[in-house]
């Protein structure tokens, strides 16, 4: 068989890419957002934040031990996990808000797979040279000692930003320095070493190897993100009726039916994804503008205008080809789909601080033990029993007063307890066994259910908290 009869491949080999350096102000943004985004990720876990005594003092902690969340002077309970939700909602509105504006601007300046792989291609530019160096090591097939000792002080590097990275990680749901001591000493527990391992492989091979692949075939954005976009989208495009036909601008005849493309490719040599951007809107495209910057560099040189390549939308296309002013950015960015998702998000952000200011310091949850779902007692009382759960949110012990109302009969006694108070301990919850007694004879002794309101007090603050339930009695 021929090999233009055979079938053609789904799959093709990684052609590497190595993009040239460029300036510019989309470069210096995505210079300064990485600086940001990677000093948040590495100096968060070694801020302090005074909580007062027998409370963890690191600012932001993922406490699974016991099953708390704090940020700063905010701490989540398992209970109160609908924050974490709505935090969740909001980056999902807040993506759509982002993208239905500006395209994918997230995956061009704030991804983590962006950020990780700028760094490490300005690692590799750092000591393997620009693009020019890099191509001219790639394509030299013999392996002598200046390709080798290059590709292993790279490869160190690398790997030293892949275990700072797996390090960071493990250190919010830790306190930091103990768990770094415990690191270094070989006290720390097979869970942090393992986690450790898996993210410093994972950044290494993707940051490193994969970087474009990744978006391109492991993440599913770019394949959804149409349907957050429409023709006043703004994005990286083209301007191909200014630039069309391109060529050199050689002194000829033929110079002056020339676009304004020189066709230099600086465009192309610039990107991170590897395309051309000449050939319209793809898919592997970030949207991180380097072109952009490459393009303007371009044409002051060749003395030229600028925004050959710009942001811009198909709206502007269209009006621009028809010898038209594009519509200012602000009419782009301000519309019925932004406003929309906008209002949504600003919606759930007040939602949640709200709730952040409503909520109690002191809670209970009930929880009646059905079996059985009573007791006769030998005097003929009715005894209902409950799991109360209190939660003590101070940083202090507190003297909770329990109460109850429903029928005036009942009374409520505490297991293990005298009396009705229960003192619970500085920002924890604990677990009471609570009976409901009703005598003989009463209506909720014969009734099937009778509803009852368990309260508890602080008896310093004189704060309060209820729950309802039920109980249950012989129903005859």
């Amino acid at each position: 068989m021929s090999n233009s009869d055979q079938p053609a491949s789904l799959y093709t080999t990684r052609d590497p890419v190595f993009p040239r350096r460029v300036s510019g102000k989309f470069r210096s943004l995505k210079w300064g957002i990485m600086a940001v985004s990677l000093g948040i990720y590495y100096l968060m876990p070694w801020l302090r934040w005074d909580r007062g005594p027998a409370l963890p003092d690191q600012a932001v902690l993922l406490d699974l031990a016991h099953r708390r969340f704090y940020f700063f002077w905010i701490e989540i309970w398992p209970h109160e996990f609908y924050f974490v939700a709505g935090l969740l909602i909001m980056a999902g509105l807040g993506l759509f808000l982002f993208t239905s504006a500006l395209g994918r601007v997230w995956c061009g300046y704030a991804c983590p797979q962006t950020v990780w792989t700028d760094l490490f291609i300005l690692v590799e530019r750092w000591i393997e040279g620009d693009r020019n160096a890099r191509l001219r090591l790639h394509r030299q097939a013999k392996m002598d000692l200046r390709k080798l000792r290059l590709r292993l002080t790279k490869w160190l590097a690398w790997l030293l930003i892949a275990l700072a990275t797996g390090g960071a990680w493990v250190f919010y749901f830790a306190d930091a320095p103990t768990l770094l001591w415990d690191l270094v000493t070989g006290q720390a527990h097979l869970v942090a070493y393992s986690t450790m391992a898996l993210l410093t492989a994972t950044t290494f091979f993707f940051g490193g190897f994969a970087r474009e692949q990744i978006c391109i075939y492991a993440c599913p954005w770019p394949r959804i993100q149409s349907a957050m976009m429409d023709e006043d989208t703004l994005t990286v495009g083209y301007r191909s009726w200014r630039g069309e036909p391109r060529g050199k601008h050689r002194k000829s005849v033929q110079a002056d039916r020339l676009g304004d493309c020189i066709d230099c490719l600086a465009c192309v040599n610039v990107c991170p994804m590897g395309i051309d951007i000449r050939n319209g809107q793809q898919m592997e495209c970030i949207t991180c503008a380097l072109c952009i910057d490459a393009c303007d560099d371009i044409m002051d040189k060749v003395g030229k205008p600028r925004g050959l390549i710009d942001y811009m939308a198909l709206s502007d296309e269209t009006r621009e080809r028809a010898g038209h002013a594009p519509r200012p950015i602000w009419e782009h960015i301000f519309r019925l789909r932004t406003m929309l998702y906008t209002a949504l998000w600003a919606g759930v952000g007040i939602g949640i601080i709200y709730m952040l200011f409503i909520r109690a310091d002191i809670d209970l949850t009930v929880a009646p033990v059905r079996n059985p779902t009573y007791v006769t007692l030998s005097d003929g009382s009715i005894r209902n029993t409950y799991d109360v759960r209190l939660r003590n949110k101070h940083t202090d012990p507190r003297e909770f007063v329990l109460g109850l109302t429903g029928d005036p009969a009942m009374y409520l006694v505490l297991e293990g307890a005298p009396d009705a108070t229960v003192i619970v301990p500085a920002d924890s919850a604990q677990l009471q066994r609570v009976y409901i007694v009703t005598p003989r004879g009463t209506a909720a002794s014969t009734a099937d259910q009778t509803p009852v309101t368990i309260w508890i007090e602080d008896h310093i603050s004189g704060e309060r908290a209820h729950r309802d339930s039920t109980f249950n009695g012989r129903g005859q």
